[in-house]
């Protein structure tokens, strides 16, 4: 697939995105993070080594992780992370034995410049409620919010509400967290919220983002 396919895909496929319903976690509820590290190998070739950790809430002790790797697919063209990424994280889910409530992935979800992150967009695969948590602003715009943990504010592009930059720690940089599929922007915030402690990112980020990064 061309990147002009894949930008034609992506219109396609964001109309059959779900907003909502909302989504309180609960005691015993499974939470998966969802992470990707791209490296060369040995001979200089990228892979993409993806990760799935799935924690219970809220103990966050790891019930299950799967891990994958191939060759890296597709170009890095900025917005088009899906077909980078996307063919390794379905080796990866495909080897889930649990099931999972909600997955949040170390990208965006609807905060995109169509609305289709590789959060929302693996979303429809797994047709499951996914969330996007982004370290960095990829597009939009917000006010800098309260520095007090569980502030946000509305991360807008083109006139929608896109996603929210959220303060998950007092006087730590903002993560931007936006629904990806089957989630509302309030819950997505809310579920968030309630899987980070002492650390920046919640803990299926970090976890899967371990798990990605000690592959071999």
């Amino acid at each position: 697939m061309t990147p002009a396919e894949a930008v034609q895909l992506q219109v396609s496929l964001a109309s059959q995105l779900i907003d909502g319903p909302p989504l309180t976690l609960r005691e015993g509820m499974l939470v998966a993070g969802v992470d990707v590290s791209v490296q060369p190998n040995a001979d200089g070739v990228a892979w993409s080594q993806a990760a799935v950790v799935v924690l219970a809430f809220p103990s966050f002790a790891i019930i299950e992780t799967v891990t994958a790797q191939m060759p890296t697919p597709f170009p890095y063209v900025p917005g088009l992370l899906t077909f980078r990424e996307g063919p390794v994280l379905v080796q990866a889910f495909e080897k889930l034995v649990s099931a999972p409530d909600v997955f949040i992935f170390d990208g965006m979800g609807r905060a995109h410049p169509r609305r289709i992150g590789i959060a929302a967009h693996m979303g429809l695969w797994l047709d499951r409620p996914t969330i996007g948590c982004g370290k960095t602003l990829f597009v939009g715009r917000h006010d800098e919010p309260p520095h007090e943990r569980g502030a946000w504010a509305p991360l807008v592009h083109r006139g929608d509400l896109i996603g929210a930059a959220l303060r998950t720690r007092p006087h730590v940089k903002s993560v931007y967290i936006s629904a990806g599929h089957r989630i509302d922007l309030a819950s997505s915030i809310a579920v968030t919220m309630a899987c980070t402690g002492k650390y920046r990112l919640p803990e299926p980020i970090r976890a899967a983002h371990n798990a990605a990064g000690q592959m071999g």
